[in-house]
């Protein structure tokens, strides 16, 4: 059992960062975060939001965030040189990761090393939510060029799959 000292430590330590807690709200929102757009405009993408529930320290200089796809709805086709580490919490829905397309679940995980191509969309009836795991200090994305996407659509699933 911790001690009211350990607690002040840990509430607001020597690299800033401090106890919270988040409260689930409702349907996959948490609150007092505001609900925000996917990204800026100049991307595609369709009927996704996200909210940003970890924002790091010094100790822990990383972000968590909780994204949701509607049905239908994808990400932007995109890769970066940092890593991503995604959870699935709600639905069903598709990742094209690298070279190849695979279905995903609650609670499958997924690892997209720096530099793989990737993209989520929502397959089933219902919205599609997942947590992602990324560093604070990260590059911004990388949108394929009309090469690159050439290049991708030489594999049918692929090609089938992709929204650009």
């Amino acid at each position: 059992m911790a001690t009211a000292e350990t607690f002040d430590a840990v509430k607001d330590d020597k690299e800033g960062c401090k106890a919270s807690i988040l409260r689930h709200a409702r349907d996959f929102t948490w609150q007092d975060l505001p609900l925000l757009r996917y990204k800026e405009q100049g991307t595609t993408f369709k009927d996704i939001t996200r909210q940003v529930l970890f924002d790091g320290c010094s100790s822990v200089p990383t972000a968590l965030r909780y994204f949701e796809i509607a049905p239908g709805g994808h990400s932007t086709l995109e890769r970066h040189d940092h890593i991503h580490v995604v959870m699935v919490l709600r639905g069903e829905g598709e990742v094209f990761l690298g070279s190849e397309v695979h279905r995903l679940a609650t609670h499958d995980i997924v690892h997209i090393p720096g530099g793989t191509w990737h993209q989520f969309r929502a397959t089933a009836g219902i919205s599609f939510g997942f947590l992602c795991l990324v560093a604070t200090q990260r590059d911004r994305p990388q949108l394929p060029t009309p090469e690159d996407i050439e290049c991708l659509r030489q594999n049918p699933l692929v090609a089938a799959f992709i929204r650009t």
